[in-house]
């Protein structure tokens, strides 16, 4: 049978040791977390009672929320809430007074919590915590066997909640003080990393990372408006021990994050799991995300995105949080406009550069046909220069599409035979062309002229080799040897003529290959038809120029 302390044992001189123990042990305290758990365990010993549990008033709020406990179930710790005047603890916390019911469960004031597992503790003293004559929170203790709580040991609890009180309350300014020198040291770190050369993706990345540490949340997301301006994607997710699943792009007042970017202004949920505005609601339940805050991304006056943060625990986002959050997000803001501003300015440059190598390529191949003095017709002129043009616009049709740096080789080779086909087969000819091997990427100045040079043997082989034939087999073989590509052009026609074959169009192939390329050219003959190999120097992933 658990023996509680009694009256008899509450002398003067047992008691000042008692608070000067208790005060001692705070005074080795500092932080939130290890001064609450020191005053509950001190508290339980002292007291010789089954539990003591402190629970703490949110700033600007009415709720009181379950930080320590030595009896309760530790699951319960932060998780667990009373409203002001709430239960016999909420009652203390909202009328300053102490409160002591021999069976706490029978009083119509309690307030069963059944996550706690409090059910075999019977009687309940509960006392608020007072400092400066602010009420920040409450402290109760409990015992299993039926007690009457005596005046000596509800003064002993009062005296206990005034020393814990004020250590509470400079714990929570030490926090406070802590936490604001960390947010002031990340957002010097975001104000260098928005400003630091890095590319758009990469400044995202670092910028939800560095949200999701200083607003101690676990899941941090940001969008962006795209082209259209009626969607927000999902650009940059940092997780910490929650599996966040991709989302697909909401509209523009589609949930939460929808809803802060119309209105221009930042949203919390205190659930979104019951949220009805929250699309995503069976997906959250299995993370186990709970609270969510989005602000608006705005530059001057205009929305450009939103930053969301969420939590795994019920948490109603404060003033200064909301703040903090805001200013990071308007930061990034600020960042993502002059990103956008400075690689729409290189684009620009580099887009006036390409047009002007390409055109003069152009030329250059016209100036080579003017004077080839071929005895081809006009229209067969203009139909070959329109392929070569044909050709060149195919690679940047592939930049448009899939990057500015990078172009897939293969898919460019792919779109020249498309083209080649549908304007150079004679009537009566049917020739299968096809594209085989793996995909390669060259910078965009190599792939034209590679795109050239295949354009020029794709065509040259649906003009020579198929001579009274009316059908026959192309195939594009694309490969990478060690430090080069390699490109196969062969096909299954009637073979090159004695000695080294020439024409205008393998001129400039040979000259490309040479110049351009810096690579190496060799033709095979023979009864099965002609192969033409194409050696280029290549180192996989460069993005030079």
């Amino acid at each position: 049978m658990r023996i509680v302390i009694e009256t008899a044992a509450l002398q003067p001189a047992s008691l000042i040791a008692s608070l000067r123990e208790i005060a001692q042990t705070l005074s080795a305290a500092w932080d939130v977390g290890t001064t609450l758990d020191l005053i509950a365990r001190k508290t339980t010993q002292v007291m010789r009672v089954d539990s003591c549990s402190i629970y703490l008033l949110e700033p600007e709020g009415d709720t009181l929320w379950l930080r320590a406990s030595t009896g309760l179930a530790l699951q319960a710790l932060g998780r667990t809430a009373l409203r002001r005047g709430e239960g016999l603890t909420g009652w203390a916390a909202q009328h300053g007074a102490p409160v002591a019911v021999r069976d706490a469960q029978a009083d119509p004031r309690f307030k069963f919590l059944p996550q706690t597992r409090e059910s075999n503790l019977h009687s309940l003293l509960a006392v608020p915590l007072v400092n400066r004559g602010r009420v920040i929170g409450a402290m109760n203790v409990q015992t299993r066997e039926a007690h009457d709580f005596t005046a000596e040991q509800v003064e002993l609890a009062a005296l206990i909640s005034d020393l814990a009180a004020g250590a509470i309350d400079r714990a929570l300014l030490y926090d406070h003080m802590n936490r604001q020198i960390g947010e002031l040291t990340t957002l010097a770190k975001v104000s260098a990393t928005v400003t630091s050369p890095l590319y758009l993706d990469e400044m995202l990345d670092l910028v939800v990372e560095m949200a999701a540490k200083v607003m101690g949340a676990p899941v941090c997301t940001l969008r962006l408006i795209d082209a259209s301006g009626a969607q927000l994607v999902l650009r940059a997710v940092k997780s910490v021990g929650v599996a966040y699943n991709d989302r697909p792009p909401l509209r523009i007042g589609e949930g939460i994050t929808g809803l802060a970017v119309r209105e221009r202004r930042p949203v919390t949920v205190l659930d979104i799991r019951t949220d009805p505005r929250y699309p995503f609601p069976d997906l959250v339940r299995a993370e186990g995300l709970v609270s969510m805050l989005s602000v608006p991304l705005r530059v001057r006056e205009r929305v450009i995105g939103a930053l969301n943060c969420y939590t795994t625990q019920p948490h109603v986002f404060g003033d200064a949080e909301v703040a903090l959050f805001s200013t990071l997000a308007n930061q990034t803001a600020l960042a993502i406009e002059n990103a956008q501003l400075v690689t729409n300015a290189a684009i620009v440059r580099e887009m006036h550069h390409r047009i002007k190598n390409n055109l003069q390529t152009v030329a250059m191949l016209l100036r080579m046909q003017a004077s080839g003095g071929s005895g081809l017709t006009a229209q067969d002129v203009l139909q070959i220069g329109v392929n070569r043009i044909l050709s060149i616009a195919a690679v940047h049709e592939v930049l448009s599409q899939e990057g500015f740096r990078l172009v897939n080789v293969k898919d460019v080779t792919e779109r020249i035979a498309q083209t080649v086909a549908q304007n150079m087969l004679r009537p009566g000819l049917h020739v299968q062309i096809s594209v085989e091997g793996e995909p390669v990427t060259l910078p965009s100045r190599a792939a034209t002229s590679l795109a050239l040079v295949i354009n020029e043997l794709l065509q040259n082989a649906l003009e020579h080799a198929f001579v009274d034939r009316t059908a026959g087999r192309v195939l594009i073989t694309l490969g990478q040897g060690r430090g080069e590509l390699v490109v196969e052009v062969g096909d299954d026609g009637v073979g090159l003529p004695a000695g080294q074959p020439q024409s205008l169009g393998l001129e400039i192939v040979e000259t490309l290959v040479r110049d351009d390329l810096h690579g190496r050219l060799a033709f095979n003959a023979s009864a099965a038809g002609t192969h033409v190999i194409v050696r280029v120097p290549h180192q996989p992933n460069t993005e030079a120029e």
